[in-house]
């Protein structure tokens, strides 16, 4: 009758405690707070549509819904679906992770792919001690192909079915290692209607595309998007939040409603002093004209100086040094 609760039954002397039973939660013995987990993945419970079934917003801490990547790596930069595999972008490697499926490895190392249960399963690298440094931004992607930049290397990457290649390495490779490092920002686009990916360096002002037709850097463009992308072969960029849609204008050299003055650089014979030696050469027309410190061609008719000039043909046909057949150009 004084207000005072007893924990023991009939409230005797040494009488069997009344427990309040199982703890269902308690407080951590930490402070709660918010983790960023830049080398682990987690996820949530499976979607299916046919079923009706929607557990996104479970995450039971009981089950393997997490997924971490050597912390040497990196942070991870950015994540792509391709073919059921999950691609990894990391600062100083890029992953690839099975998914729905693991790797058993034999006994000389090979691995044999077998299904599983697990979400995420073994974890493997492309060759090369490539990343995408801090620069999601610069990925883009046509098809089976992916595109990325190397900032901390100086490189630009392409990832395809034979892995990782530094296209920075085709005729720019000192470009490339002087001015990456000099852009916070590097955007990439894609363009399909030309195939062409478009590296944007923003702080440098400079748009460069490489093209797959070509196997080259063809071009320095003038325009800098903020964002660009293709959809049904069409190529769009924005610029001040709107929508710039390439190859439609009438007007060449206008982008963004704005004019710029750009001019073409021909590179045939920067030495002209150093005699050349090429494979082969094809003319087209009526009359034809070469002439050389070491000899001249009028109307496919040569008259050398010496035993080392080819010969240039108004049929399309040369005479390579060192063989005795005509050989046909092109």
């Amino acid at each position: 009758g004084n207000g005072v609760e007893s924990d023991r039954i009939r409230d005797d002397f040494n009488a069997v405690t009344i427990g309040k039973g199982v703890k269902a939660s308690t407080v951590l013995p930490g402070l709660y707070k918010e983790e960023r987990r830049t080398n682990g993945l987690i996820y949530s419970g499976i979607y299916n549509s046919n079923s009706n079934l929607n557990n996104l917003n479970q995450f039971i801490g009981a089950e393997k819904i997490t997924k971490d990547v050597p912390p040497t790596y990196g942070s991870i930069q950015k994540l792509k679906a391709r073919d059921t595999n999950l691609v990894a972008f990391c600062e100083d490697k890029i992953l690839k992770i099975q998914a729905y499926k693991d790797a058993l490895y034999k006994a000389d190392g090979n691995p044999d792919v077998i299904s599983t249960n697990k979400v995420l399963g073994d974890i493997s690298s492309f060759a090369g001690e490539f990343g995408i440094s801090t620069n999601p931004e610069s990925y883009a992607e046509d098809g089976f192909r992916m595109y990325c930049t190397d900032k901390q290397r100086g490189k630009v990457l392409r990832i395809s079915g034979d892995g990782i290649t530094p296209i920075s390495d085709v005729g720019m490779e000192d470009y490339f290692a002087d001015n990456l490092k000099d852009n916070v920002t590097l955007l990439g686009t894609f363009d399909d209607k030309k195939q062409e990916y478009n590296l944007t360096l923003k702080e440098k002002g400079k748009t460069l595309s490489f093209s797959e037709s070509a196997k080259g850097w063809t071009s320095f463009k003038s325009f800098m998007p903020e964002n660009g992308l293709s959809i049904n072969n069409n190529y769009y960029t924005f610029k001040d939040g709107e929508i710039w849609h390439h190859h439609s204008n009438n007007r060449r050299n206008s982008f963004y409603g704005e004019d710029y003055n750009s001019h073409v650089d021909v590179l045939f014979n920067e030495e002209s002093a150093t005699v050349k030696s090429f494979a082969s050469m094809k003319y087209e027309g009526t009359q034809s004209k070469i002439t050389q410190n070491i000899g001249t061609t009028v109307n496919g008719e040569f008259y050398p100086d010496n035993e080392y000039y080819n010969n240039i043909g108004k049929d399309g046909w040369y005479v390579e040094r060192g063989f005795t057949d005509l050989q046909e150009a092109g």
